[in-house]
């Protein structure tokens, strides 16, 4: 079931840039984790105002396409720490974990398609 519309979407991803860009201050992220948080609020902060919805401002991307990006984005978060070397650091782990499972959850939840219809 598809219970989060494109614009309730648009506010989850302005909050998802909040969210990373608040990280390492409030969570003490060390260097690598912490450059990571916030290159990843300005690429989501970017995709979300390239988008075709009602957040998007130059509406390069269709919505369906922002949707493929984030089915990426979500587990590759998961595997971060893993992969670049920072899973022994539990906070920050568990937050890209987290972020990693919120963006799967919000993708499965979203009508991707709903921007699309004629309004």
């Amino acid at each position: 079931m598809k219970v989060i519309s494109p614009r309730m979407h648009g506010y989850l991803d302005f909050l998802t840039v909040i969210i990373f860009l608040l990280a390492p201050t409030l969570l003490g992220l060390s260097q690598l984790p912490a450059m990571l948080a916030y290159s990843l609020a300005a690429v989501h902060l970017m995709v979300t105002l390239a988008s075709d919805f009602p957040f998007g401002v130059v509406k390069l991307i269709p919505f369906t396409i922002h949707g493929w990006i984030e089915r990426l984005v979500g587990p590759s978060l998961i595997a971060l720490p893993f992969i670049l070397g920072f899973a022994d650091e539990e906070t920050a782990r568990n937050f890209y974990i987290a972020m990693g499972v919120v963006i799967i959850g919000v993708g499965i939840l979203t009508d991707y398609k709903d921007a699309a219809k004629p309004q």
